[in-house]
């Protein structure tokens, strides 16, 4: 027996739901998929919050009880030196971690809905 074309009339597999058909139809599966994503991104952005922020509010504290105010670097006192030199970068680098981080998770997240 010889086959000369392929089955035409012969029902074709199901793929099963894919995560972003589920996102689009708004199911209750598509529903937690979103949620975690956001959960993801939120508990990231307070945890760099958290860092900047705490880090940028340890300096008054030491500028208040230590002798670190008096001290001067290149003629201009290690407060302003230190907000000048210190702070800016350090925003930079939250930033930089920040975007970094939150790429990385929606790029697993578009793997993890993308799989048939």
């Amino acid at each position: 027996m010889t086959v000369t074309s392929p089955r035409t009339r012969a029902p074709r597999a199901r793929r099963p739901y894919s995560g972003t058909r589920e996102i689009n139809e708004q199911s209750e599966l598509g529903a937690v998929y979103m949620r975690t994503l956001i959960r993801a991104q939120r508990r990231l952005g307070l945890f760099v919050c958290l860092i900047a922020c705490g880090s940028l509010m340890t300096l008054p504290l030491l500028f208040t009880f230590t002798d670190v105010g008096r001290v001067k670097v290149m003629g201009l006192g290690l407060p302003w030196f230190l907000l000048c030199v210190l702070v800016f970068p350090m925003l930079l680098l939250a930033g930089w971690f920040y975007v970094r981080q939150a790429e990385r998770s929606e790029r697993e997240f578009a793997e993890l809905v993308e799989r048939p």
